[in-house]
């Protein structure tokens, strides 16, 4: 399972709190869009940047990053938004962008940055990013620059490359040993967006946002049945067969509760697994909004009981290339496993991370 960089950027756990930051700011209303006074003592965009000079890189041989700009404020790269219209101005308010040695275009990452401790003003500031993922912590000091510190080298990466890549490609792709606690100037706003603008297009092939192309009063099936081939490659992946759809019982959920002017929020999907060693088909059910470029769907206890909160197993849906849809599964919420046993603790222990999905006839996703 492969991605583009950039299109679905790495899934590695950022644990709870991140989770939270994430919608904390990506809930809040668009005229709370730029409250880090820190970052924006004005409330308008604000740009960070450096651009290293040979010297430098020299004398840092594991430094991988000649260029980097952190842009705080409206998004500089417009890419499709899966959220509903009326909340696309409180989506990412955080975007970084990299260029590494030698490299023609840089590769970038949004997020939603705000107080690590919303409580506390003078508590840090913290970066989130889709999937349950930490970008980065945030500090101004007195002379007005931006110190980054805690990236990940792998931030890039696609969420299967730690498995699909040799150890020499997987080193060769990420940041390098002393790409982090970057000290970034202040810069007007327009040399971010000009950095920025370098960035690829994005890939016309992924299409229209899932809001769009999934319809709220209209059913669909998407899955992946893997061959003997596949799972022998994949030792450690349970998943023999997956669905995810929304048939006659979601779709009368929604019109019984939803609103179409706010979808996909509150949107009820169902997914299907078969286990390669259970062999039975177990079905959960969980409710969507849209966040950013992503549905966030968190399973929902309305088709059965739980001994435990459900609530924060939560699974991520996005488009993928030529018609396709991502599901990401990052802290143990598809139920290959027990959802409240020790099992489904914490991130994901198995190679059933990733999916890329299918379109299927409808019959296929029948329960």
């Amino acid at each position: 399972m492969t991605f583009r960089a950039g299109e679905w950027k790495t899934i590695a756990g950022a644990g709870f709190g991140f989770a939270l930051l994430g919608l904390l700011a990506g809930t809040a209303v668009a005229a709370d869009a730029l409250k880090l006074k820190e970052l924006s003592p004005n409330g308008a965009d604000a740009c960070f940047g450096r651009v290293y000079d040979a010297a430098h890189l020299k004398a840092h041989p594991k430094q991988k990053v000649a260029r980097i700009f952190f842009y705080y404020g409206h998004d500089p790269v417009s890419r499709p938004n899966e959220e509903p219209p009326a909340n696309q101005d409180t989506s990412y308010n955080g975007f970084l962008t990299t260029t590494v040695r030698g490299a023609k275009k840089p590769e970038w990452a949004s997020s939603w940055c705000n107080k690590s401790d919303p409580s506390d003003p003078s508590s840090g500031i913290g970066c989130g990013m889709d999937c349950d993922r930490s970008l980065a912590s945030l500090k101004v000091d007195d002379k007005g620059k931006l110190l980054i510190s805690g990236l990940s080298p792998d931030v890039y990466l696609d969420p299967d490359a730690s498995e699909s890549m040799s150890k020499a490609e997987y080193a060769r792709q990420q940041l390098g040993s002393e790409d982090d606690n970057f000290k970034l100037d202040p810069m007007p706003a327009d040399t971010c967006k000009a950095e920025f603008a370098r960035i690829d297009p994005i890939d016309p092939a992924l299409g229209d946002p899932l809001r769009v192309r999934l319809k709220p009063d209209q059913p669909f099936c998407y899955g992946r049945d893997y061959d003997d081939a596949h799972l022998k490659s994949h030792p450690n992946q349970m998943t023999q067969s997956i669905r995810v759809f929304r048939g006659p019982i979601e779709l009368a959920s929604f019109a019984a509760d939803g609103d179409k002017a706010n979808w996909p929020d509150g949107a009820d999907i169902a997914v299907s697994v078969t286990t390669r060693k259970k062999g039975a088909k177990v079905t959960q059910t969980y409710s969507c909004q849209g966040e950013a470029d992503q549905w966030r769907c968190a399973a929902s206890a309305k088709m059965s009981n739980f001994s435990c909160d459900i609530a924060q197993k939560e699974i991520f849906l996005k488009r993928g290339a030529n018609g396709t849809m991502m599901l990401a599964n990052p802290n143990s919420s598809v139920a290959i496993v027990d959802l409240c046993s020790k099992a489904a603790d914490g991130k994901t222990k198995s190679d059933d991370k990733v999916y890329r999905l299918e379109p299927m006839p409808q019959s296929a996703c029948a329960p």
